[in-house]
């Protein structure tokens, strides 16, 4: 069985898949908060960490690529990142579907929150490994 035939039978049921680094203190610690969100059973979560066993992610996602910024991929298959990935997973959560709507808001055909959500995540990633250190740290 190929790669992408078996990651169309994981999304078979509708979920969306949500990448995460297991192996990153902070990662697991936002994953298992949204894990207790009603909702949280639309979704398939997949540690890509490098602890983990290789995961399938299909042809357009590798392991560094995962690890290097927040993805989900969507029933259908399309693959997301960063902000936007994001606003689809909080869209899923009725908890948080209000911070999902309001990222991925139109105004007149335009998302002018999310270009801003998206600088915000870039402008977060180089501080992700002092986080996770520093939370590692305090456990």
């Amino acid at each position: 069985m190929s790669t992408g035939a078996a990651m169309a039978e994981d999304r078979s049921d509708g979920r969306l898949s949500v990448y995460y680094d297991g192996g990153c203190p902070l990662c697991r610690a936002e994953i298992d908060q949204y894990r207790r969100c009603a909702g949280a059973d639309r979704l398939a979560f997949v540690d890509v960490g490098s602890g983990a066993p290789e995961p399938a992610l299909g042809a357009d996602l590798d392991r560094a690529r995962a690890l290097r910024r927040f993805h989900v991929r969507t029933a259908d298959g399309q693959l997301i990142s960063g902000a936007a990935a994001f606003a689809r997973l909080w869209r899923t959560l009725p908890g948080w579907r209000w911070l999902g709507r309001l990222v991925d808001l139109r105004v007149l055909g335009v998302r002018p929150i999310l270009p801003v959500a998206e600088l915000a995540y870039r402008l977060s990633l180089p501080l992700r490994p002092r986080l996770a250190r520093l939370m590692a740290r305090l456990r």
